[in-house]
């Protein structure tokens, strides 16, 4: 056999595995709430993104609470957009909870995960509220947040919360690690966690099982996370996934407070606390949102290339997330046409943030519009990024990136 034929069967094998991983992340993300918290922290968004009062905002929507923080600094409008329904859903519940309901009530709903009354309330006050997909899943799902399970909640439901539930279950069989984990959660200084992390959960917590659960491509679609972002995460750490999420478990657990960081107490307990939760869930904060900030707040069910292409609302801020990564892969020309609706949409000097799992993704040198690389038309702002990338309490993207459109 040719060397040629040689390499090509050594090919085939990726190229299959690709295939199986494309079509599982597709069912599993045409099919399902994927998120039931946003895994980004907007302490960090709001820093780099500067919001000003006139700004009209667009985000994709995620499970609604940063469309819910950056409406708290009181904007204009804030786009909250999103091609699976399912998280329009979400957000729409949130939302008819803000208008309908009061703070006990959300905040057993949204905080704890669960309400003994849920189902009454979702009946009598949010339902009327909801478009028709929406009414229709949460007719089927409301039960999500009043299982009689006292160990269930809403954060073990929906994609990644499958996975948060499999780490419960993993603690379960685990009461050395889970009684480290306890005691993590009850440290007060950084030094106090510091020490728990590395005495009582970090000798028990990586081994084989684990790192093998975590380099699977079902666990990374069940995250959120498709095959291109996990091939280029392996692409930069020697160690593949295992090794990134180890490196990022360390760092959130060793060199960031836990006692504000709600993302990743929400999975270690299933539920929020009082004084570390989303600034949507805070009294004075769902006042405010109650008393019209709200009102700020549009849904949209679709891509960002057909909403920019559909409204004539000028956009000054962009909080693009992650997504180009996989589109970078699966849908090249459609991430060539939704970058060309974005500088067509944005104002003069609109900001734009995006993460990435690459410290420089290759689409901003790739992808050319009027025959120019976005790395030359944006005016990227390297330093307050690299200085920010720092401060995120979630920790699991490479690449953090800033950058603002011409003036």
């Amino acid at each position: 056999m040719s060397i040629d034929g040689q390499k090509s069967l050594r090919k085939l094998p990726q190229k299959l595995l690709h295939k199986v991983d494309q079509k599982v992340f597709d069912a599993l993300y045409s099919r399902s709430l994927v998120y039931n918290t946003c895994w980004e922290d907007p302490a960090v968004d709001r820093r780099a993104l500067e919001l000003r009062p006139a700004d009209r905002v667009l985000v994709i929507t995620s499970a609604g609470c940063n469309a819910l923080d950056y409406a708290l600094t009181g904007v204009a409008r804030v786009h909250a957009v999103d091609a699976n329904p399912r998280q329009s859903a979400l957000l729409e519940l949130k939302l008819a909870g803000i208008r309908r309901i009061e703070l006990e009530d959300f905040y057993a709903l949204f905080g704890d995960g669960r309400h003994k009354d849920a189902e009454r309330i979702y009946r009598q006050a949010l339902r009327v509220q909801l478009s028709t997909f929406a009414r229709a899943f949460w007719d089927r799902r409301i039960r999500w947040f009043s299982d009689t399970n006292p160990r269930s909640s809403f954060y073990f439901h929906g994609l990644s919360g499958v996975v948060a539930r499999g780490f419960q279950s993993y603690l379960s069989m685990r009461p050395t690690l889970a009684h480290g984990v306890a005691a993590l959660l009850e440290t007060r200084t950084l030094d106090e966690q510091r020490e728990t992390y590395d005495a009582l959960v970090q000798p028990h917590l990586w081994g084989r099982g684990l790192n093998w659960v975590l380099s699977r491509g079902v666990t990374m679609s069940m995250l959120g996370v498709p095959r291109p972002q996990k091939l280029e995460v392996e692409r930069q750490h020697r160690d593949g996934v295992a090794g990134f999420v180890r490196e990022a478990i360390e760092y959130v657990f060793r060199d960031l407070p836990l006692r504000s960081n709600y993302f990743w107490k929400l999975y270690l307990q299933g539920r929020y606390d009082r004084d570390c939760c989303p600034e949507y869930l805070k009294p004075a904060n769902f006042t405010a949102l109650k008393a019209g900030l709200a009102d700020s707040v549009e849904v949209h069910t679709c891509t960002v290339t057909e909403f920019l292409r559909a409204s004539r609302d000028p956009i000054t801020r962009f909080v693009l997330l992650d997504h180009m990564d996989w589109m970078s892969s699966y849908l090249p020309r459609e991430l060539h046409e939704e970058w060309q609706a974005i500088l067509e949409r944005a104002s003069p000097g609109a900001r734009i943030i995006l993460r990435s799992a690459h410290l420089r993704p290759a689409y901003l040198d790739t992808v050319c519009i009027g025959g120019r690389p976005l790395r030359e038309i944006l005016k990227f702002h390297d330093g307050l990024a690299w200085a920010l990338q720092p401060l995120d309490r979630v920790h699991t993207y490479a690449g953090f990136h800033i950058a603002d459109v011409p003036a």
